[in-house]
């Protein structure tokens, strides 16, 4: 019997790598993405070959499209030994600007890269999904918000909601696509961690999210066969103020 095979894109670090782990842990063969974090991307190998999984990395620069290619073509020998079922959209970035003054190039950045290359990745993804699958994009409470700070950021994950509900329409019935919109989990290299506080104390719950809570809601995807066009928020209550 083949084993499943999940792509994770973003897989090296962060939540990304909260997801491969938790494949691993049910036992998915996993080609993990990463564009930079070289070092970090060798350690998740090494976890996730501890818990006796193959795992592939691939670097790519996934606002390339010439790249996305490259990544699936590398896949196609992986698809051989495993069956292609499941696509997690995770890579992102978070360029921070006021709208009056964001240079062109993080607007151009965030949109390519969170919004762009999820639409490609899942193209590629639905030619090979020959006996069916799973897509679920990662998307941010952000997406419900007006976030100032962060324009492009916040207009390409609404963006990434909208294109889940589109996808999902389109690819049915073999194809089932969702999302996952977690409100606070790790601070970004950009809110100090005053900042940080200030957001946890206006959570109802008091409290940011755990891996372990964000993954579990793919679990739950991935085990509910009748959920598509979903977003599923994770906030704490962030949405509620």
């Amino acid at each position: 019997m083949t084993k499943p095979l999940a792509l994770v894109t973003g897989g090296a670090q962060r939540l990304g790598k909260a997801f491969a782990l938790t494949l691993a842990r049910m036992g998915y063969d996993l080609l993990l993405q990463y564009h930079s974090a070289e070092e970090q991307a060798q350690k998740t190998k090494n976890e996730i070959e501890s818990l006796g999984v193959n795992v592939h990395l691939v670097k790519a620069y996934l606002t390339h499209p010439d790249q996305i290619q490259k990544l699936f073509s590398d896949l196609d020998f992986i698809i051989h030994h495993s069956s292609f079922i499941l696509l997690i959209n995770s890579a992102a970035i978070m360029p921070v600007g006021n709208p009056r003054e964001l240079e062109l190039q993080d607007w151009d950045s965030a949109l390519d890269l969170n919004l762009r290359a999820p639409f490609l990745l899942a193209q590629q993804a639905a030619k090979r999904m020959t006996a069916g699958g799973l897509i679920v994009n990662i998307t941010d409470i952000g997406a419900q918000k007006a976030w100032s700070r962060f324009p492009s950021y916040t207009v390409s994950k609404a963006g990434l909601e909208a294109l889940t509900k589109l996808l999902a329409r389109a690819l049915a019935p073999s194809i089932r696509v969702n999302a996952i919109a977690p409100g606070l989990v790790l601070p970004s290299d950009v809110v100090t961690q005053e900042q940080w506080n200030k957001l946890i104390e206006k959570l109802p719950l008091k409290r940011a999210a755990t891996h372990d809570e964000i993954t579990y809601t793919l679990q739950f995807l991935i085990n509910n066969e009748y959920i598509t066009g979903q977003t599923i928020v994770v906030d704490g209550g962030y949405s509620l103020v």
